[in-house]
């Protein structure tokens, strides 16, 4: 093939192949569903035609005969063959299990796996009335198309050249027509049947266009034409052919006529046709020349098809850009709304401000701070010269209350996200049939356990801290959870969001923790006491959030989830697609 090294080329399409069945596209993006099909279409073209027509292109060549249902393709087969090797008759669709006829010396290339490697094949011999399996199991009207290929030798096919009675490319089953696009996208030749009274039907010129696409020289046998009709058809059809990139192609015609008992044609009505098989077959250069042009059409058609395929890979890249930017802004928020609620004051509010009350003194002490925060540093001395209220309601309070504020905060991230996720048809697919609007299994519980060991923290904080310094009895009497606890009402001082009187007893209570604590271990150090306690306060939320968003991101299933791995892919299918162009570019080079 010229500059074209095979083995090169081989590789190339090898891992063309191997990005195929690695690069999945889960999402329901707009050109996800054409996409897929597309790819699965490309991965048969490379293992059944193009990787094997690579290793020689001097291999027998693949005649594939398809057409519309009833169209005679099977009739048109046994005419050329002579006798009946494949079914003809008038229950549609008639064609089911695909016939392959061949000359003796061509079986190893045709009964190997070097055409159309992925379907079994099954030898058949003639009985007299048409072809069957070597098993002496007569195909059926239950035969489907996945029984792979009837295999049947004979010599009236001249060697170098298969033909093959492929399914209707119309087929009221859908199995029947994947295999007949599948073996015509094998195809090195096709033999296109039509009648005259359904040769403008859209289907076939669908596939004749792809056809033109790949150069793939193409024969158009005009079948059933009347008397008297065939210059007037022939001519139409033939200007058809030139509008749609096929002036190549070779018109034949036959007229329409009786059938014998054995439902075959007149011998002489495809003499023509036949004399044009005989002549290839017997001409090497002529089959060569062939086999090129058609590899070199679908190696430029792979091209445009891998480039395509990189677009759809960036599109899902993007598709699931925008799933997870959705997640994490509605949990990111999430953490925001907690961060806030337990900085401005809000948590100090209600059932743990009553039991602070209790800690530091009664509720007349308080009622005073509201004249005159000044005099808390007075009352402060006073805290320790009284025996102080057990501080485990306080630690009790807080804790419901921030678990609250976390699961309440989380369900409105889980609504908000999968909200998001509605609004595009990707999200709607993955989401669909779950409830994903609500808090995950065992949130509540899993919150509940990062609070207390929140507060944990606190006290190893505490412990930490005092290592070293001498504690007064008074502050002893108070106890490590109590000193905790007043760190928790400093973390949570802030006032924004308090109104009336709720402001100055929240900042009363913040700044006789404030002042408890200083007294202990100094401003400095409580400053950077509150700082840490804080930060630790938000990563243990951010990684509960992190866990929660996860039942969205994990839908997501196999696909890579970082927007760099798609962006690879698609380089590396752009660049399989510049190498598979100037493959097929070289291979027409030589071969023009």
């Amino acid at each position: 093939m010229g500059g074209v090294n095979t083995v090169s080329a081989t590789g190339l399409v090898d891992q063309t192949l191997g990005l195929l069945d690695a690069t999945d596209l889960p999402l329901a993006a707009p050109a996800a569903a054409a996409a897929r099909d597309l790819s699965r279409h490309l991965a048969l073209r490379l293992r059944d035609h193009v990787r094997p027509r690579l290793s020689t292109l001097g291999a027998p060549l693949l005649c594939v005969v398809g057409g519309s249902t009833g169209a005679g393709k099977s009739t048109l087969v046994n005419a050329l063959v002579g006798r009946p090797v494949t079914r003809a008759g008038a229950i549609r669709p008639t064609t089911r299990q695909p016939v392959l006829i061949h000359a003796a010396d061509d079986a190893p290339w045709f009964l190997g796996e070097n055409v159309l490697p992925g379907l079994r094949r099954t030898r058949g011999s003639y009985t007299g009335r048409q072809a069957t399996p070597s098993d002496d199991r007569a195909p059926s009207s239950s035969d489907a198309a996945t029984d792979g290929l009837l295999m049947v030798q004979d010599g009236a096919v001249p060697r170098g050249l298969g033909l093959l009675d492929a399914p209707d490319i119309d087929s009221v089953e859908d199995a029947n027509r994947q295999l007949a696009g599948q073996l015509l996208a094998a195809a090195d030749l096709w033999m296109f049947v039509t009648t005259a009274n359904r040769y403008a039907d859209a289907v076939g010129w669908g596939l004749l266009a792809d056809a033109a696409a790949r150069d793939v020289t193409v024969a158009v046998v005009l079948d059933r034409v009347p008397e008297g009709a065939a210059g007037e058809v022939s001519a139409h059809l033939r200007e058809m052919l030139i509008e749609r990139g096929l002036a190549h192609a070779r018109l034949f015609v036959i007229a329409e006529q009786p059938l014998d008992e054995q439902r075959m044609l007149p011998d002489d009505s495809v003499a023509e046709l036949r004399q044009w098989l005989t002549h290839l077959g017997s001409d090497a250069e002529a089959r060569r020349a062939i086999a090129a042009r058609t590899l070199a059409g679908s190696l430029r058609q792979a091209s445009d098809d891998v480039a395509r395929l990189a677009e759809a890979v960036a599109e899902q890249r993007d598709a699931e850009g925008e799933l997870c930017q959705q997640v994490r802004q509605a949990y990111a928020e999430a953490a925001q709304a907690i961060s806030e609620a337990s900085a401005n004051g809000t948590l100090l509010r209600g059932e743990v401000l009553a039991r602070w009350q209790d800690v530091v003194g009664t509720g007349e002490f308080f009622r005073s701070v509201e004249s005159t925060i000044s005099r808390v540093r007075d009352r402060v001395g006073a805290f320790f010269t009284g025996r102080p209220a057990p501080v485990d309601s306080v630690e009790e309070a807080i804790e419901t209350g921030l678990h609250a504020v976390i699961v309440d905060a989380a369900a409105g991230a889980a609504e908000g996200a999968a909200a998001r996720w509605r609004t595009t048809p990707a999200g709607r697919e993955l989401i669909a049939g779950r409830r994903l609007d609500v808090n995950g299994e065992g949130f509540s519980e899993r919150a509940a356990t990062e609070v207390r060991a929140w507060q944990g923290d606190l006290l190893e904080l505490i412990r930490a801290e005092g290592q070293g310094k001498r504690f007064a009895a008074r502050m002893l009497s108070l106890g490590v959870n109590g000193i905790a606890v007043a760190l928790m009402v400093v973390v949570f001082a802030s006032t924004a969001g308090l109104t009336g009187l709720e402001i100055g007893i929240a900042g009363g209570s913040a700044v006789v923790g404030q002042k408890l604590l200083e007294s202990i271990f100094g401003e400095d150090a409580v400053r950077r006491l509150a700082k840490k306690a804080r930060g630790q306060l938000d990563e243990r939320v951010r990684a509960l959030l992190e866990a929660d968003a996860r039942r969205f991101t994990d839908l997501l299933g196999d696909a890579p989830t970082q927007p760099a791995e798609f962006d690879d892919v698609a380089r590396r299918l752009a660049a399989l697609s510049d190498q598979l162009s100037a493959g097929a570019s070289a291979t027409g080079e030589e071969n023009g």
